[in-house]
């Protein structure tokens, strides 16, 4: 993938150096500051009391003692919860950082496009880096779960580790693979913004737990497709992609089907269980987009088979 030396996307929110975010209440290690004084007044038997008071918020909202005490400062971000700083990243996985910002600013180039081409206006979303754990509008989540889109904020989640889990324990290499991730994630926040998330969400609260994992199937299987779209008009309009390259997508689509996950983990397949497709469909689908470059083409909740 010819990535190198393009425009990078300015919307990248980098909270690794943060490490792992920590649930609290809002404002809470502001209480427990103003609350100090107040405790360290203690006497006698109460001083006990008064160190467990403030191992215990501490442990809750997330507060270093240490910068209290004059050691190392804590990092707050807005709007989430607190945390330590963590090592600066390696150099390996700040050139991972580079390439998600490049494959960012490349699906804005084609979702502006579409949009404007059809009388529209794309808002671009943002892509949080994070480690271990994250606070999200959508609430906690870890780096197991995977990269992750949450319309409620209208952002992208990924622990650059996943990238690991993908060529070792998921068997698919290379640096479409990966560009493959952000742009599926891309594509669920274009459903976002045509209104067809929160259609999926509605009919999920009527529907059995077996319909409502039929309407994700179709949610994922679009999100592909529309990844598709993307490698298309990569491809066609700003020559990024390289000989090979959408082999190494198509493999990470079938490495992760919930047919072969589901065979991988537990040894047995159940299709009613599945919420993102099988190694087939996600193939089918994001083949699709590629070779349609278009928004009528993905639409999977039309398809009588997918």
């Amino acid at each position: 993938m010819r990535w190198k030396h393009r425009r990078r996307s300015p919307k990248i929110e980098d909270r690794r150096r943060m490490g792992p975010a920590r649930a609290g209440g809002a404002g809470g290690p502001a209480l427990l500051l103003r609350l100090l004084p107040l405790l360290l007044r203690g006497r006698g038997g109460k001083t006990g009391m008064v160190i467990v008071v403030l191992l215990l918020g501490a442990s809750y909202f997330g507060v270093d003692l240490g910068a209290l005490l004059g050691g190392t400062s804590m990092t707050a971000q807005t709007g989430s919860a607190v945390s330590r700083p963590a090592a600066r990243p390696p150099a390996a996985q700040q050139e991972l950082a580079d390439f998600v910002a490049v494959v960012l600013a490349d699906t804005e180039d084609t979702w502006h496009a579409l949009f404007q081409a059809g009388g529209a206006s794309y808002q671009e979303p943002t892509l949080v880096l994070f480690t271990h754990s994250v606070k999200s509008a959508c609430g906690m989540a870890g780096a197991a779960v995977g990269p992750f889109y949450c319309p409620a904020d209208r952002k992208m989640y990924i622990d650059l580790s996943f990238y690991d889990d993908l060529r070792k324990r998921h068997g698919a290499p290379g640096d479409f693979a990966q560009a493959y991730v952000i742009a599926h994630e891309v594509g669920h926040h274009v459903q976002t913004l045509l209104g067809i998330s929160a259609k999926v969400h509605a009919a999920k609260r009527e529907a059995s737990k077996v319909d409502a994992n039929r309407l994700s199937v179709r949610q994922e299987l679009q999100a592909d497709c529309f990844a598709g779209i993307w490698a298309h008009h990569a491809d066609r309009t700003r020559n990024l992609l390289e000989q090979g390259d959408v082999e190494e997508a198509l493999t990470a689509a079938a490495a992760i089907g919930d047919d072969r996950l589901q065979q991988q983990g537990r040894g047995h397949v159940t299709p009613d269980s599945f919420t993102h497709g099988s190694s087939a469909q996600r193939v089918r689908w994001f083949r699709t987009g590629l070779e349609a470059g278009s928004v009528a083409a993905c639409d999977t909740f039309a398809a009588a088979n997918l």
